[in-house]
């Protein structure tokens, strides 16, 4: 009976062994990233940054649980031309940082529970998730040029060179906007929960999250075609002529050719595989339960290097030379070297 004991423990004993060292293997393996606190601030317009509880965020931020850290919730970001931006959700604000040298250069508020931002047509989009709206915002003041009306719950963004798509996560729809005024031209049905968008082969590549699927949409609205893809897709970005979307409960990214929506491979990544972004050589891919950003080989769909960033980030930006990511439970934005 002792003997019989001791087998038992020590299988337990041995598999715990097993996933501490494979959990120290990937800690060693995750390569460092500059960290920048975003602290707590003052807001261009009236008011001071307000600090709250950690949040972990479930599939996108939309159900959050207290913690003990002070964090605003930094989730979404874009790049200018100059700077990177910054969404924090709780906060209602966004946060402009000088690429050059990292420095912090204006909060400014936007509307409630911002979490997408897109740089397109020279102005910086907002998609605030609770307002129900999109803002217009000039780069260069952070001022507000525009408010508009989109479907409920806007959580994703894309520009088609002409118009402003918006995934509305509650609606389980997209609204087209047009980009020199923000007005509404139309509003398509999707999937369920839809989040990330990406424009790639001219058209609307939109990632349903409960749905488990990709719709895509020609620029008039028109549905081309709904692919299968892993557990909760989330970020979607282009690359060349390929479509790559995270699977969030999979841990994986999944391939698609963007000329007929043929899967091309489905390749592991991290826990929680949110955001995704090209940076004309490699795909990222943002961690959410890693806490870990991975460069992928887009031709193989090896993972080329890990990176560790802060608490549960969301999502991933590129300015051209180097990564941006946002930690969702830090409070902060890691950033390192693309190449």
């Amino acid at each position: 009976m002792i003997l019989l004991r001791w087998r038992v423990f020590s299988v337990a004993l041995l598999l715990a062994i097993s996933v501490m060292a494979q959990s120290l293997t990937k800690a060693q393996d995750a390569q460092p990233m500059n960290e920048i606190s975003l602290g707590s601030g003052t807001i261009s317009g009236g008011g001071s940054a307000a600090s709250f509880a950690d949040s972990t965020a479930l599939n996108g931020g939309d159900v959050s649980s207290g913690g003990t850290a002070a964090t605003a919730g930094p989730e979404a970001a874009a790049f200018d031309g100059t700077y990177v931006w910054v969404a924090t959700q709780f906060n209602n604000s966004i946060t402009r940082i000088r690429v050059s040298d990292g420095v912090i250069a204006g909060t400014f508020v936007v509307g409630k529970r911002p979490v997408a931002l897109l740089y397109a047509a020279g102005s910086l989009w907002v998609a605030n998730l609770l307002s129900n709206n999109v803002m217009k915002v000039t780069p260069s003041t952070g001022a507000i040029a525009g408010t508009f009306a989109v479907g409920d719950g806007p959580g994703g963004l894309a520009f088609d060179g002409t118009n402003i798509w918006v995934a509305n996560r509650h609606s389980n729809n997209v609204t087209k906007l047009k980009a020199t005024t923000g007005g509404t031209l139309s509003t398509f049905a999707v999937g369920n929960r839809p989040i990330g968008l990406a424009f790639v082969a001219n058209s609307i590549w939109v990632s349903n999250n409960f749905s488990n699927s990709v719709t895509r949409l020609s620029t008039a609205g028109a549905v081309l075609g709904n692919y299968v893809v892993g557990k909760g897709p989330f970020g979607v970005a282009a690359e060349g002529s390929n479509v790559w979307v995270a699977n969030y409960f999979d841990k994986t990214v999944t391939k698609l050719r963007a000329s007929d929506g043929v899967n091309l491979g489905t390749f592991k990544v991290g826990d929680g595989a949110a955001g995704i972004a090209f940076d004309g050589t490699n795909v990222w891919v943002v961690n959410n339960g890693d806490s870990t950003v991975m460069k992928v080989s887009p031709s193989s769909g090896t993972v080329v290097a890990t990176y560790a960033t802060g608490k549960g980030p969301f999502s991933v930006a590129f300015d051209g030379s180097r990564i941006w990511v946002p930690n969702f439970g830090s409070n902060s934005v890691s950033t390192t070297a693309a190449n």
